[in-house]
């Protein structure tokens, strides 16, 4: 099958394997031995990973001496994907599970859910920031989906931890977060997930997830395929316009009794449902666990593709960087910036065109990409590892500036898990979406997402402007090839 076909949405998900040669095999296999090296090195004073580590001014690497839910999620079902990958043994991979699992369960938790930071040295709940500001305790939704997650992948996958796991699983309730969908008034209580619950005031944050195509849709997914949550809330999700939006164009159609508005944006042909920020990470995450693509080929069999297309034409058309793959990550100039595309954002307008480009580009998104765009995840990746100081003894640093070649101080455990699992996707055994989305997973999202089609499509298809048909990233150098230039900025997160 041609990526032209699937984009053209005629044809079934392409795997990464298909396309990828033995040369490409060796170097994703010593990429995985890498990255597998600073998970564990985020392990080393104890059996939480630290949320990240740094690179000092002397050279050495630093803990961050904090955990979350998620870093917490990245180092289980890494642990996973490194013994799938044969980057550890059997016994080592289970003794590291059975350590942090011990500790997981002993950790203070409130309503059956997990606080966002924790003392990696201790495991106490986090009471102040390194630099002494409080620590407000916070259970989020969308980091405790994560945690659950991976506690699934691990009890499907290794037999002898299941109880184990589901005995933290049991009292992770996500109707705790669901605001019931109330028909009299939808915007006050529109059917979704709330972003999360203040313990000190006990109090809910003021927002919802309500987009569909971000990383909270894993929570979603599991308090569906629990029993915690209704099937018709996933139809609750916003795909891009509303109801209320008037949007003309969109078509509405209805999914178990639920009036949904298809709604997508526009960007150089490409007709997709957006994301939040415009960032890799919330569009192409989940797929590390479940199979979308192949479970709904009428939406997220073409949208995936397609976002990714997107991604490689902003990089190299519109920014005209020479290489392509943005989504939130360490900024390499300090702290942490959710980098997204404002035109493939929530809140972009009809054919945008973005303005004053951010040149940075994170390699993680390249991963998120390789079932989707094998050849030119490869050769990005290549060219940020031969062209700039991008790449050392723990795998990719987590961002880089082509235009200035500064690289980042950070690797991230979120990204270096996200690596590890698109790795085990793509030259393991697919561990990581084999141990969720068995079961219950499959029994209650499979014939829930099926049934929906999407409005995606690529109208520039039949002109051939295709993932496969664009420039390979430039040398040094950054000969990048003719495009327009943008008008408009990238958005930051408000409140989700």
């Amino acid at each position: 099958m041609t990526l032209a076909l699937l984009l053209l949405g005629s044809a079934p998900v392409l795997s990464a394997g298909a396309e990828l040669g033995p040369d490409d095999r060796i170097q994703l296999a010593a990429y995985a031995r890498d990255t597998w090296r600073s998970m564990a090195a985020m392990a080393e004073h104890g059996d939480l990973p630290d949320d990240a580590l740094r690179r000092t001014e002397n050279g050495d690497w630093a803990p961050s001496g904090l955990s979350s839910p998620t870093d917490i999620a990245a180092y289980l079902w890494s642990t996973v994907a490194a013994e799938d990958l044969h980057v550890i043994p059997h016994d080592e991979a289970r003794q590291r599970l059975g350590r942090t699992l011990a500790v997981v369960a002993r950790l203070e938790r409130s309503h059956g859910f997990f606080f966002n930071w924790y003392d990696t040295r201790t495991g106490a709940k986090a009471l102040a920031w390194p630099n002494g500001v409080r620590v407000r305790p916070f259970l989020s939704s969308v980091d405790n989906g994560w945690l659950a997650a991976a506690l699934m992948v691990v009890g499907n996958t290794c037999p002898e931890f299941h109880d184990a796991t589901e005995a933290i699983l049991a009292p992770m309730d996500f109707s705790f977060f669901y605001d019931p969908y109330d028909p009299d008034n939808p915007a006050g209580h529109p059917g979704l997930l709330r972003g999360g619950y203040w313990t000190d005031d006990a109090s809910y944050a003021s927002f919802h997830y309500g987009m569909l195509n971000t990383e909270p849709r894993i929570a979603s997914y599991i308090g569906i395929a629990r029993g915690n949550l209704p099937p018709d809330h996933y139809y609750r999700m916003q795909r891009s316009g509303t109801l209320a939006s008037n949007d003309l164009a969109a078509p509405i159609r209805k999914y178990d009794g639920v009036e949904v508005v298809e709604g997508v944006r526009s960007y150089r042909g490409i007709q997709f449902v957006p994301s939040w920020d415009g960032t890799m990470f919330e569009a192409l995450m989940v797929p590390l666990f479940v199979p979308e693509a192949d479970w709904a080929p009428k939406s997220w069999g073409i949208n995936h593709a397609l976002y990714v297309q997107a991604q490689i034409d902003y990089g190299m058309r519109d920014a005209r960087l020479g290489y392509w793959g943005v989504s939130a990550a360490a900024d390499p100039a300090g702290g942490y910036r959710p980098y997204g595309i404002a035109a493939l954002g929530a809140g972009a307008g009809a054919n945008p065109v973005p303005s004053t480009p951010e040149s940075v580009v994170t390699p993680h998104a390249s991963f998120l990409a390789l079932s989707f765009a094998p050849k030119e995840a490869m050769a990005n990746l290549r060219g940020l590892t031969d062209h700039f100081a991008a790449y050392g003894p723990f795998g990719f640093h987590d961002s880089v500036d082509v235009s200035t070649k500064k690289v980042s101080d950070n690797v991230l455990a979120l990204d270096q898990g996200m690596i590890l699992a698109a790795l085990s996707q793509s030259i393991g055994g697919d561990v990581i979406r084999r141990g969720f989305s068995n079961g219950a997973v499959e029994t209650a999202i499979r014939q829930l997402i099926s049934q929906e089609r999407f409005e995606a499509g690529n109208k520039a298809a039949q002109h051939l402007n295709l993932v496969g048909s664009l420039p390979r990233p430039a040398a040094a150098g950054i000969a990048v090839p003719e495009g327009e230039p943008g008008t408009s900025k990238g958005l930051r997160r408000a409140g989700q």
